[in-house]
Order: C-alpha cells, then sequence, then structure tokens
C-alpha cells in the first residue's frame, strides 16, 4: 500500500509563503506524475499543480508565477513552494501519486492533506 505524507502546512499571512512537502513510501515513485491538489470549504477539489516524471510542469492559472513545484527522485518527495499567498489560497492540499499509460490509469494514490490557511 503507498503511503504518501504530506507536511509544511499552516498558518501565514497574505503576502507569505510556505513550502508543502510530501513523501511517497514507494519505489516506483520516480516514474510516476505527482500532483497537488486543494479542496477550499464548500468547493470542490482542483489541481494546483503537477509534475511529470520527466519533469513537465503544469499549473493552474490562479497559481502560475507564485507557486513552483518540485520533486527529488532520490527521496521520493515532492514540494510545492507557495509565494505571494492569498486568502484565495486558503484550503486542504492534498499530494497526488498517479501513474497512467495509454490513457489508462494504473493507479491513483492520495495523501491526508495538510491545511492551509491565508489570513487578510
Amino acid at each position: 500500500q503507498v503511503q504518501l505524507v504530506e507536511s509544511g502546512g499552516g498558518l501565514v499571512q497574505a503576502g507569505g509563503s510556505l513550502r508543502l512537502s510530501c513523501a511517497a513510501s514507494r519505489s516506483m515513485f520516480s516514474i510516476a506524475t505527482m500532483g497537488w491538489y486543494r479542496q477550499a470549504p464548500g468547493k470542490q477539489r482542483e489541481l494546483v499543480a503537477s509534475i511529470t516524471s520527466g519533469g513537465t510542469t503544469n499549473y493552474a492559472d490562479s497559481v502560475k508565477g507564485r507557486f513552483t513545484i518540485s520533486r527529488d527522485n532520490a527521496k521520493n518527495t515532492v514540494y510545492l513552494q507557495m509565494s505571494s499567498l492569498k486568502p484565495e489560497d486558503t484550503g486542504v492540499y492534498y499530494c497526488n501519486e498517479r501513474r497512467v499509460v495509454s490513457g489508462v490509469t494504473l493507479y491513483d494514490y492520495w495523501g491526508q492533506g495538510t491545511q492551509v490557511t491565508v489570513s487578510s
């Protein structure tokens, strides 16, 4: 069973920064696409950023230029550096590990989530 353990959430003032980490207990980490999603109260979970095994990144328009996703395959860890945080960035942030081959999802795992609260 894959475990994804997030850390680094917390309370920060608007304009501040946080770095989230997600450690995966899986040797297949290096070939998976890793992503960060968030869910605000009363809203659906949405993609924040993702990074493929080859390092290609994708960001939600709302975080472009402020957030950076990166991965360290040697440590089985993915990071989300968040800067210039806004109150609308508040939510529970979830780590995701996914492997898709020829359009077929081989596996899709989620972490427990970490709370990020941005005060105005």
